[in-house]
């Protein structure tokens, strides 16, 4: 395992009587890119702002390397790049603001360019070297203001949520190359987002933090099909949560009495009566429509329920049922279709037993 480049120990951040961030340990490695996810308000870029050295915590250690930061901090800052939602550019030209990190630092003229002229090309931006920046659109911005990032080569590279203020389709195309980037110079990044697609896009590991902790930290399948609690599980899009109690157990398959319901999930251990809430992601579970004969031949679990309600959202619909409780299935356009379903049709919901994600109450 690599080890941390940038680690976090006992960190508090308040303001006032207010703590707004409360980390007891955190570990960025080398090499990685490390995405902070969560809600709005959850402390996100108070965290990324203690990673960058821009805010001191009120308590705690922040380690570079192993080693604590005080009194060390313009040096490593150095050794770092940031990049925000407001690229915060200069009105000179997207040349200009490229180079001026390294004209900062003394780096020769001839230098200065031939590294601007690489990443304003690894951006596609070099077409618009000479254009003054007040005239660039959002995207244009952002490549600009990633590109004189990586232009400083950083050891450590943070951004905070770069895309949010952006458009869908300029925001894949930036995430596309900004993965490519970060693939090509193997920089340890830490990436604060709310949005779960780009997590998943982005990260090696994805640490997701709520009122100021972090909650849940693993590989990116780890905390979207694990999640530690009710919480976390609702935030990444498990969207069918709901209690249960344990039936019976063998061979690490759980029978689980759901509302009068018998759900079948793969379960480490866990003793008969306990009582656990049951997880399911909506694009786990398919439908067809009730009295055919056949069932998918992998999946445990076949509910009967009724259509409750449809909500088409872009390609995809979002289908309510009543199983004996609330289920919510992903489904297609087509499927929909050519399944004829309204709402009041009856259907079976099909899912496997390793789909279902089981949490001990009171975790």
């Amino acid at each position: 395992m690599s080890q941390p480049k940038l680690s976090l120990r006992d960190i508090r951040v308040r303001r006032g009587k207010a703590e707004l961030v409360r980390v007891p340990h955190l570990d960025v490695l080398a090499g990685e890119v490390l995405v902070i996810v969560g809600p709005n308000g959850a402390g996100k870029s108070i965290l990324l702002e203690t990673l960058a050295l821009l805010q001191r915590p009120t308590q705690g250690q922040t380690l570079f390397e192993g080693q604590a930061v005080e009194g060390r901090e313009l040096a490593l800052r150095r050794r770092m790049a940031v990049v925000f939602q407001d690229p915060l550019l200069l009105r000179r030209s997207v040349a200009d603001n490229i180079a001026m990190g390294l004209r900062l630092r003394g780096v020769s003229r001839s230098a200065r360019r031939e590294k601007a002229a690489h990443w304003m090309h690894r951006f596609g931006i070099a077409h618009l070297a000479k254009r003054s920046a007040p005239t660039l659109s959002g995207g244009e911005a952002q490549r600009t203001n990633l590109a004189r990032a990586f232009t400083l080569d950083p050891e450590v590279l943070l951004l905070d949520e770069p895309f949010s203020a952006l458009d869908q389709p300029t925001r894949e195309e930036l995430l596309d190359d900004l993965a490519q980037a970060l693939r090509d110079t193997g920089v340890t990044t830490v990436f604060v987002t709310h949005d779960r697609a780009e997590a998943l896009r982005l990260g090696e590991r994805v640490a997701v933090m709520m009122g100021g902790s972090i909650r849940q930290v693993g590989t990116a399948a780890e905390v979207f099909a694990a999640p530690v609690d009710e919480e976390v599980a609702a935030f990444v899009g498990v969207e069918t949560i709901v209690g249960g109690r344990v039936q019976s157990l063998a061979d690490g398959l759980a029978t689980i009495d759901v509302d009068g319901a018998a759900v079948q999930a793969m379960v480490p251990s866990l003793a008969s009566g306990s009582e656990v809430l049951v997880c399911l992601r909506p694009e786990d579970v398919i439908l067809e429509p009730a009295g055919l004969d056949s069932h998918p031949t992998s999946a445990r679990n076949h509910l009967r329920g009724t259509v409750r309600r449809i909500t088409t959202i872009g390609g995809q619909v979002r289908v309510v049922l009543d199983c004996g409780f609330t289920l919510v299935a992903l489904i297609t356009k087509q499927s929909l279709e050519e399944m004829g379903l309204g709402v009041g049709a009856e259907v079976v919901a099909s899912f496997k037993a390793t789909a279902v994600h089981v949490i001990p109450r009171g975790t």
